[in-house]
């Protein structure tokens, strides 16, 4: 009984270090990242850069903040944007997702979520007889917040399991 419970544990223990050798790719350095207005963390794979610049949502200005880190030409973005109304919030989170899937000419699926935009999968050319560009994204209104969450690249370059790994890590604070 104790030699299975032996045989047992080591062959738990060399798929664990197998799987765990297998998810250290060198060119992914997931560090936590911290956003605020409204506030937010997540695990980006590269060191972020971020930005705040103006935007158009249906004809209301709003600052967003992206942070964002790249790693061969696929993009890890958190846009942020924060409201006076939660209604606002819950509206903006429909355009940003509608403004995604057109900047990559694309056609969308939905892969789950709320009225509040939820998650998508997304693929398309930017630009006429371009490369096809995935997106998959993830969009929520929490409070007077509003956030887009979104993996961004070449179809070929772009890895379910890191998508996964950065999408899952977000946390609205």
């Amino acid at each position: 009984m104790q030699k299975n419970l032996f045989s047992a544990t080591l062959c738990v223990a060399i798929a664990l270090g197998a799987l765990s050798l297998g998810a250290c790719d060198p060119k992914f350095n997931w560090r936590e990242v911290k956003g605020k207005n409204p506030p937010f963390t997540v695990l980006l794979p590269a060191k972020p850069a971020s930005m705040t610049r103006p935007i158009n949502l249906n004809g209301q200005k709003v600052d967003m903040t992206m942070t964002a880190a790249e790693v061969d030409g696929v993009s890890f973005a958190v846009g942020a944007v924060q409201f006076a109304d939660p209604v606002q919030a819950h509206d903006a989170v429909r355009l940003m997702q509608t403004a995604m899937i057109k900047n990559i000419n694309g056609t969308a699926k939905p892969l789950g979520g709320s009225n509040d935009g939820g998650d998508i999968e997304a693929s398309g050319a930017p630009a006429a007889g371009g490369p096809k560009f995935l997106l998959i994204g993830h969009f929520a209104a929490v409070g007077n917040g509003a956030y887009q969450v979104i993996v961004l690249g070449p179809e070929k370059e772009v890895s379910r399991e890191q998508a996964a790994t950065f999408l899952t890590s977000f946390n609205p604070n």
